[in-house]
């Protein structure tokens, strides 16, 4: 992995309002941009391609910090016209990738969620959330609150190649079942399902079995899909990694999205494990990882 540049700058505001009625929340907040995880499908790559810096390296290896962000949520929060609504925090990068071991945002950002009983949803891949367990467990007591953990797949040959930074996916189960056994609400979101890498109904499944048996309440599910930024990235990837496939890509990704006939085909597929496993519908808990391109 390439060197880190942490940039520290300071935002007027922590939380954002989307542009779209389309998803359970209105408001997101990510204390970094850019992400040390390095996986190779991220859709917040081309973001990176806003500050002048390239999807690829860059995204990885220069992250920008929001240093007073815990400071500037109180403000947002303490305004009069502040209606407690759901902030979704790590719509777009982790909140608990490695910078965080280093500036700590995340963990002040919910004490003061925690503070003002707001509801909140945290995506992550990372096991560190466990650090904050006590003031999670806080939150949840005075507030809605709801953990997902990404998980694309539990075959650690694939899980390296396109998730080179991250934690193991059993770790990453682990936390969940911690933080579950504490009382907090806690899924899964299988994605991005990869096509000819993920995709097949014994490796969903195993996924979905393993979810339920570490304290999940939910699976979510989601179809990879390749924006303008990261499917530049993401094809050479491909080419050198998985050299079979880059030709059954070139025509299911000739826009961002993979043909509706494969998606309806994986929701069907993900929609019967959950039934199976008496997982509650994922439209109760989190959008798909699709609708939260909306959301950065």
């Amino acid at each position: 992995m390439p060197d880190v540049i942490f940039e520290e700058i300071e935002c007027k505001t922590a939380v954002h309002r989307i542009a779209t009625n389309s998803l359970p929340f209105r408001w997101t907040l990510n204390p970094y941009r850019g992400c040390q995880h390095a996986c190779t499908y991220c859709f917040a790559r081309g973001t990176h391609q806003h500050l002048g810096y390239d999807a690829g390296r860059d995204f990885e290896s220069r992250v920008i910090v929001k240093v007073n962000a815990p400071e500037m949520l109180r403000q947002d929060l303490g305004r009069p016209g502040w209606q407690r609504e759901l902030i979704a925090v790590g719509t777009a990068c982790d909140p608990y990738q490695a910078a965080e071991l280093k500036y700590s945002l995340t963990h002040r950002i919910l004490r003061v969620l925690r503070d003002y009983a707001n509801p909140t949803s945290i995506v992550t891949k990372s096991p560190l959330i466990v650090r904050d367990a006590d003031v999670l467990e806080s939150l949840g007591r005075e507030a809605e609150l709801t953990v997902s953990f990404s998980i694309a797949t539990l075959n650690e040959e694939i899980w390296k190649r396109i998730e080179p930074g991250t934690a193991k996916p059993q770790k990453r189960l682990d936390a969940m079942r911690l933080l579950s056994e504490r009382g907090i609400r806690c899924g899964v979101l299988l994605a991005p399902v990869l096509p000819g890498l993920t995709d097949a109904p014994e490796d969903l499944e195993r996924v979905v079995e393993a979810a339920r048996e570490h304290g999940a309440s939910f699976v979510h599910d989601n179809v990879l899909y390749l924006k303008p930024g990261t499917k530049e990235w993401f094809m050479p990837f491909l080419r050198e990694a998985y050299p079979h496939l880059p030709e059954r890509y070139a025509k299911y990704y000739r826009g961002a999205y993979a043909p509706k006939t494969y998606t309806q085909d994986v929701h069907r597929t993900i929609g019967n494990l959950r039934r199976k496993y008496d997982l509650i519908p994922p439209e109760r808990i989190m959008p798909s990882a699709g609708q939260l391109q909306l959301a950065m």
